[in-house]
């Protein structure tokens, strides 16, 4: 079902045919709005705290300020607006770290349209989205010996047992039909989860638990 109002995207990117094509390909797409184009790191911050896109089109490389240190600008000023990571490398200090920064997604500039379009809904709502490659980096680097036990998680057991669905890529609906419990009490529980683990999002809370042990990237 398409979203009642048009997500409002932003793309920052420093190479002009890049954000030609992403711009023409946004202004045909049904539910899509573009609300402007930034070629730096500064102009990109600059035109998110006036523009107050719902969405940014996010390119690592940039002159200026580069793109991690763009994530953090905004997610400090602006933690609502959604990053989805754009690039045209998958290099694994730059995953984990702009995702660490608060990005929701990291998909690659080869990536095909309809996987770019499901990517920019799923970052929206809140959900993550990464490119299968940057998902297998990022657990390489994470799945390392944790310092806290599961009895030592501040969580309450319904708590693991809605982040556990949420390290399954399962949207707030589907976790509410699954556990037989209100869209908003799954959102308050997942509000819950980011706050007493210190993270920022679901992606960040998606890589906790397969981290910790709680989910795997292996299809059930």
């Amino acid at each position: 079902m398409a979203d009642e109002n048009p997500i409002r995207i932003l793309i920052a990117d420093d190479h002009p045919v890049v954000r030609r094509g992403l711009s023409s390909w946004i202004k045909i797409k049904a539910g899509l709005e573009l609300v402007g184009e930034a070629s730096d790191g500064v102009t990109a911050v600059t035109l998110c705290q006036s523009l107050q896109p719902d969405v940014i089109l996010l390119d690592l490389v940039m002159p200026r300020m580069n793109g991690l240190d763009v994530i953090k600008e905004i997610k400090r000023d602006m933690p609502d607006v959604r990053i989805l990571v754009i690039t045209s490398f998958v290099e694994d200090d730059n995953v984990i770290s702009a995702i660490k920064a608060g990005a929701e997604g990291y998909l690659l500039k080869d990536s095909p349209p309809e996987i770019l379009l499901q990517a920019i809904h799923d970052v929206y709502r809140g959900e993550s989205s990464l490119h299968p490659t940057a998902a297998h980096m990022l657990i390489r680097e994470l799945n390392q010996p944790s310092s806290q036990t599961q009895t030592e998680f501040p969580l309450t057991k319904r708590e693991v047992d809605v982040l556990k669905l949420v390290a399954k890529g399962y949207s707030n609906q589907d976790i509410a039909a699954q556990l037989s419990l209100s869209e908003g009490t799954v959102s308050t529980h997942v509000r819950n989860i980011l706050a007493k683990l210190n993270l920022d999002n679901r992606t960040q809370a998606s890589l906790f638990a397969l981290r910790e042990g709680l989910s795997s990237l292996d299809k059930d």
